[in-house]
């Protein structure tokens, strides 16, 4: 790739409307320049929220301005939705892909949307009622990379694979937050010109920041003034910001001492990293219409439990017990370091989650009624995770499931609902092992590993049939010639 080396703008801690109109256009024709440069793709990070909303209209707006024969370049606009993302903001950005798909097709733009989803097997739910991961913590933030990394960097290496290179446009802003700032200004060291720096984590890839340098309420009073080029409203962004702000307050900022809405934060609704879900509890406040998500959020709370010990298994997920000292009071004790959730713990999650999914249809707008807050896919795997690798052959998930909605449960995988084990085998394992929950889990996966190898027996047994014949007519047929 190709750059030129150009002095680094200087941060503007001030800038006039007028201003802003003016830097507005020069940053019009850097990224006319910078998309005629080459032939290399760009992808548009775009999460339906104020930054990248202004990021990508910029783009846009940019584009369209050129003539027809010069928009050759394919500009990817991705979304990745994790799929426990705030139900209000995910139909938001759904609908918003779906008209942006529109719009591009009516206009010309070489702009191509994609909502992308992590695999089944990485989901938030899979992890924790089927394999019992603990609710994420700082120190065991097992989601992030699994939710929202993994599936865009699928999506930008598969772009790198056909195109050998790709430029990523962010709308990540320096005053974002003090830890942002410092971590832009590491990156900066990489910087190969204005706005654009090497991707660290991606070889063959370039970062764009084209409002690295904006204020808030640049954001604002842009999105505001220009119109929206495919067609949707930020008027109702702007409305949505303020609905998620606890003081109900978004105001236009006119000066440094007027606070701005841009510290409400949406992102996934089951998050137990930050201490308080702020945007969700001030929509359920602000909003009477918005009060059908008080069941999400109760289920939010009950998962952010800090020393939630008794709740998890005394062994690691692999079955080894690991101990640590813990100094609790001035009191120093040596105990194992919890593991997964219990079987009656992943079951009381699935059971919660059900029944918030059943109310919420219940309750919430029509627009809101078909919400889905775990799929039948994940519950399929959970319930492979639950058979195959728990060896719990008392099959739980169907029974809940039917319970909750008072419907049966269609499990799409292939040979699901075959099981020589059941539920009234477990009640027998129960009664036998009377009370004693180690015992249970061992008998549990004794009989179980037999009847996966009594399976694979029959298999080999049946092909050893089969193989013999053909055996004795290779051993005799040098006889026969």
């Amino acid at each position: 790739m190709t750059t030129a080396q150009q002095p680094e703008n200087k941060v503007q801690q001030a800038r006039t409307v007028a201003e802003l109109v003016d830097y507005i256009q020069a940053l019009t024709t850097e990224i006319q320049e910078l998309y005629c440069l080459d032939e290399i793709p760009w992808v548009v990070g775009y999460s339906g929220g104020k930054d990248s909303t202004a990021t990508l209209q910029l783009i846009w707006n940019a584009i369209a301005a050129l003539p027809q024969e010069k928009r050759t370049k394919t500009i990817h606009v991705i979304t990745t939705d994790t799929l426990v993302e705030n139900p209000v903001v995910s139909v938001w950005v759904r609908n918003s892909l779906a008209q942006m798909k529109v719009a591009a097709k009516e206009q010309e733009m070489p702009i191509e949307p994609h909502l992308l989803y992590p695999a089944i097997k990485d989901t938030f739910w899979v992890n924790l009622i089927g394999k019992g991961y603990p609710a994420p913590r700082n120190r065991f933030r097992w989601c992030t990379e699994r939710l929202k990394i993994q599936p865009s960097d699928s999506f930008i290496r598969a772009v790198i694979r056909s195109s050998g290179e790709v430029i990523l446009v962010l709308g990540t802003r320096k005053a974002e937050s003090t830890k942002r700032a410092a971590t832009m200004a590491k990156h900066r060291e990489s910087r190969v010109r204005d706005h654009i720096n090497t991707n660290p984590n991606r070889p063959n890839s370039l970062i764009y920041l084209p409002i690295e340098d904006w204020r808030t309420d640049e954001v604002w009073i842009y999105l505001n003034q220009w119109q929206n080029p495919w067609g949707y409203s930020n008027k109702d962004l702007f409305i949505m910001y303020r609905g998620a702000t606890a003081d109900n307050e978004c105001p236009l900022v006119v000066d440094t001492s007027t606070p701005s809405c841009g510290d409400s934060r949406f992102g996934c609704w089951v998050c137990t990293i930050v201490s308080k879900d702020k945007s969700m509890e001030a929509m359920i406040q602000n909003d009477e219409e918005k009060e059908w998500m008080q069941p999400l959020l109760d289920i939010r709370n009950e998962l952010d439990i800090k020393e939630d010990w008794d709740k998890r298994d005394f062994r690691r997920i692999w079955g080894d017990v690991q101990l640590f000292e813990r100094n609790k009071n001035g009191e120093i004790s040596v105990e194992p370091i919890p593991g997964p959730y219990t079987k009656y713990w992943r079951e009381h999650w699935l059971r919660r989650l059900l029944e918030a999914q059943t109310k919420t249809r219940r309750t919430a707008p029509e627009n809101m009624r078909d919400i889905t807050l775990i799929t039948l896919e994940e519950m399929s795997e959970i319930r492979r995770i639950w058979l195959e690798d728990k060896h719990e052959f008392d099959d739980s998930l169907p029974r809940i499931y039917q319970e909750v909605t008072g419907e049966e449960f269609q499990d799409p995988r292939p040979g699901a609902d075959y099981s020589l084990l059941g539920r009234d085998e477990w009640i027998v394992l129960e009664e036998i092992c009377e009370g004693d929950a180690m015992h249970l889990e061992l008998m549990a996966k004794l009989l179980d590993t037999e009847r996966q190898y009594q399976s694979q027996c029959y298999i080999q047994s049946n092909l050893i049939q089969e193989f013999v014949p053909m055996v004795q007519e290779l051993v005799f047929l040098p006889v026969l010639i």
